[in-house]
């Protein structure tokens, strides 16, 4: 396949545009203009993964789509199980959820008083 190389991207996109227009293979339209078809062929196939990309990378920026999602609170606040604590004439209320280091220390807290 001889004749003229594709010279830049414009000159690439021209012809790729040309070989559309015509609807024709674009080694038949490269070999009746003169045009080398294996560098034409080259030009296409990069020009058709470089947009296969940004349209990859366009997809990923923003532009997905956006969906909402209500939170709902997964306790039920007369359903918690409270345990009472008392220590001399003081007490403390806590849930089952409670930090148990902390309720140490705040038992600790009411031993001493």
């Amino acid at each position: 396949m001889g004749g003229r190389k594709i010279r830049d991207e414009a000159d690439a996109r021209g012809c790729i545009a040309s070989v559309k227009r015509a609807g024709v293979e674009l080694a038949q339209w490269a070999r009746a203009e003169g045009i080398d078809g294996r560098s034409l062929r080259a030009w296409a196939t990069n020009l058709e993964r470089r947009s296969r990309t940004r349209t990859k990378l366009a997809s990923t920026r923003g532009v997905a789509k956006v969906r909402l999602v209500e939170l709902v609170p997964t306790t039920v606040e007369h359903a918690r199980s409270l345990y009472v604590i008392r220590v001399g004439e003081r007490s403390v209320e806590v849930d089952a959820g409670f930090d148990e280091g902390t309720l140490r220390r705040v038992l600790a807290v009411l031993a001493a008083c």
